[in-house]
């Protein structure tokens, strides 16, 4: 039987199978087209709330994500400094480490980026909403039944995950 995951031939196991997901939700949580929305818009979304440091930025970035995406050190030091650049960061060193704030212009663009987003239905590259994160878990979840459940077990789940997957597409279906 033919798998969209390996193009044909022999069905993968549900744990790659499961990999291969993660790997496709992060992928599009990080996407990597050079232009750095996605870190710029987790930067202007934890400095909304408080003033941070890179280092606590990538760390909540990471949680705020459900642990399925945190940005690397050479794509948020970057954008902070592009962001001071334009105005709409600040930076002083407190405490030996540099801390990062927004200024008005930078609220203005946290402030217009969750006012599109109200309302909206999630967009591809949603940063921090429930699905992901939930899409996650239930691979974890997954594969840890594939890991340490016996055979019956490990169909049970197969059935319990075709229904789940049947109703999402009902979802969609929904007018």
């Amino acid at each position: 039987m033919s798998s969209p995951f390996t193009g044909g031939g022999a069905r993968p196991s549900l744990s790659d199978a499961f990999d291969q997901l993660r790997s496709a939700v992060e992928q599009r949580l990080s996407p990597r087209d050079g232009r750095g929305g996605d870190v710029r818009a987790a930067i202007l979304t934890v400095l909304a709330e408080k003033p941070a440091t890179g280092g606590e930025i990538i760390t909540e970035a990471g949680v705020r994500s459900g642990g399925s995406w945190k940005p690397s050190a050479g794509e948020v030091y970057p954008t902070l400094q592009l962001l001071v650049d334009e105005g709409a960061l600040t930076s002083k060193v407190v405490g030996g480490r540099k801390t990062y704030s927004l200024t008005e212009e930078g609220q203005a663009e946290a402030d217009a980026a969750a006012g599109s987003a109200a309302g909206q239905t999630p967009g591809r590259h949603e940063l921090f909403g429930p699905l992901p994160k939930a899409g996650m878990e239930l691979a974890q979840a997954a594969a840890q039944v594939q890991r340490s459940g016996t055979l019956e077990q490990q169909k049970q789940a197969a059935t319990l995950l075709d229904e789940v997957r049947r109703k999402l597409y009902a979802i969609l279906a929904q007018d």
